[in-house]
């Protein structure tokens, strides 16, 4: 259930994202349900590797290549998906950076309901 209502509230918020930025645009909720998906897929897929191939530069930018890494992820998933659209990388960082903050709040906000057990 938790689970669940996470990636509805993930969707809901690509489509305030949207609404906030100008970069980025999401042509419905459908679109934004599945761009939640490919963005968590990616995250949990993709991201662990490129931070371990990056170590050396993440360390020497002290951990800010890591805002590179998500706006690069970000904007992948926009290029995978037709209804999904990032006009540049740099709104792909502030979307991913507002993107990110939003998710803060979500798991936050399910800590509250769902406390753990």
């Amino acid at each position: 259930m938790k689970l669940l209502l996470k990636w509805l509230l993930s969707a809901t918020a690509l489509i305030a994202l949207s609404e906030l930025h100008p970069g980025i645009e999401v042509a419905n909720f459908a679109v934004a349900l599945s761009a939640a998906l490919v963005i968590g897929l990616l995250n949990l897929l993709l991201r662990p590797l490129l931070v371990l191939l990056t170590l050396p530069v993440t360390v020497l930018s002290l951990g800010l290549f890591v805002f590179v890494i998500n706006a690069f992820l970000f904007w992948m998933a926009a290029e995978l998906l037709n209804d999904f659209r990032v006009d540049s990388f740099g709104d792909a960082l502030v979307g991913s950076l507002i993107y990110s903050a939003l998710g803060m709040l979500i798991d936050s906000a399910l800590k509250q309901l769902f406390p753990p057990q």
